[in-house]
């Protein structure tokens, strides 16, 4: 028997209670009329972080004047009435008070019937989650959903007591401390990723740098196939098993396809390709089909396919974008950016390296992500498991 067998054995033999949250939180609506604190966060999902953290310096605070601002003392809960179906609620662990915007919702707990980190674990479980969705409100002609604090405070939680409380909160954190773990270590893997990967590909004009080569156009080294391209708006799509790709990759599967084969697509069109949030260049392989805003490159081998998905993805191509709002990579400026191009040797070891890199930080069934995926879902079987209990009945 567990130790969390024994507690619930020992101390709720007959079941746990079940209160609404109301009789054990306190909306909390104090201002920072006085100026007490110009330390800034935000409820984001994430968790409640400094707003500087997650928006950067420029949006320290959102107005000069900060006392219509809800201080938030350490233990206590925000959340955002809009953003609260996607996990924006969290409790303040650092030493207050901070201020937050008064658009939040800020609540405490009572401590010593239950435990901020229990109660968040609950809030964001499938049964915690499933009660919030079911108490969000419309917004009368915005078609949006909030939650006010009326009818989250209805919200229906386990109180079991504070010694099962914490043992369930020590065995899920272990789960926890792994999953930082690996996501600190993929973290530092991307960095190392990025460092072997700009070192690797610096090359002089002159050839040299990190190893000798020869400049050429992209237009000389790869055969475009654009014109081969079929859009086909989604209202006349029919359903199928291959992938259709546009600018950032698949955003249909369709009964068709115009290519067969291993390609490199480079985005043509999208705010992408100045944000740069996603790579810019991709390969695809198999049979698939491709619309008009990407561009379809075929290679001789994979290595020389690879070792151009790699530079592209490197480098700034703004001098060779058109556009403002809408941003393009034409075909012509796209024949026309210089690829160095090392001895086939040197391109293998130079791909052959950072695909080791890249299969890591990236590939979703075997890498670190699928790691961390793997022990996610792990945490989340665990955590739903654990926070089932029998109710007590009078």
């Amino acid at each position: 028997m567990s130790i969390l067998e024994e507690l619930l054995q020992e101390l709720c033999p007959n079941g746990v209670e079940i209160e609404e949250l109301g009789k054990i939180a306190v909306c909390q609506k104090a201002r920072n009329k006085a100026h007490i604190t110009e330390i800034a966060y935000s409820i984001t999902q994430r968790g409640l972080v400094p707003t500087s953290d997650y928006f950067g310096e420029k949006t320290k605070i959102t107005s000069s004047d900060t006392s219509g601002y809800y201080l938030v003392y350490k233990g206590w809960f925000v959340y955002s009435p809009s953003r609260i179906d996607v996990g924006s609620i969290n409790y303040l662990r650092a030493d207050g008070p901070v201020i937050v915007s008064p658009l939040d919702v800020v609540f405490s707990v009572d401590t010593t019937v239950i435990r901020p980190g229990f109660l968040l674990m609950y809030l964001t479980s499938h049964s915690g989650m499933f009660q919030i969705l079911g108490r969000r409100q419309g917004i009368e002609g915005t078609g949006r959903k909030t939650l006010p604090f009326s009818e989250f405070s209805k919200i229906k939680i386990p109180v079991p007591p504070i010694a099962v409380q914490d043992e369930i909160l020590y065995t899920l954190g272990k789960f926890e401390s792994l999953i930082s773990e690996l996501t600190a270590e993929l973290t530092a893997r991307k960095k190392q990723y990025e460092y072997y990967r700009d070192k690797l590909l610096t090359f002089d004009v002159l050839g040299g740098g990190a190893s000798e080569c020869v400049w050429r156009t992209l237009g000389d080294i790869a055969e475009n196939l654009d014109s081969q391209r079929k859009p086909v708006t989604s209202n006349k799509r029919t359903s199928g098993s291959y992938p259709y790709y546009g600018a950032s990759g698949i955003v249909d599967y369709v009964d068709g396809y115009i290519f067969e084969g291993d390609y490199l697509l480079i985005s043509e069109d999208g705010a992408n390709l100045l944000s740069r949030t996603m790579p810019i260049a991709f390969s695809i392989s198999g049979q698939n089909w491709v619309n008009n805003h990407a561009h379809v490159l075929k290679f001789d081998c994979y290595e020389t396919r690879r070792f151009v998905e790699f530079y592209i993805n490197s480098i700034d191509l703004s001098s060779f974008i058109s556009g403002g709002a809408q941003p393009k990579l034409n075909q012509k400026n796209l024949n026309r950016i210089p690829i160095p191009v090392p001895t086939f040797s040197e391109q293998r070891r130079i791909v052959t390296i950072l695909d080791r890199f890249d299969s890591l930080c990236n590939d979703l069934t075997s890498g670190l992500p699928a790691e961390i995926e793997a022990r996610q879902k792990q945490y989340e079987y665990y955590r739903d498991k654990l926070l089932t209990f029998k109710e007590l009945t009078p």
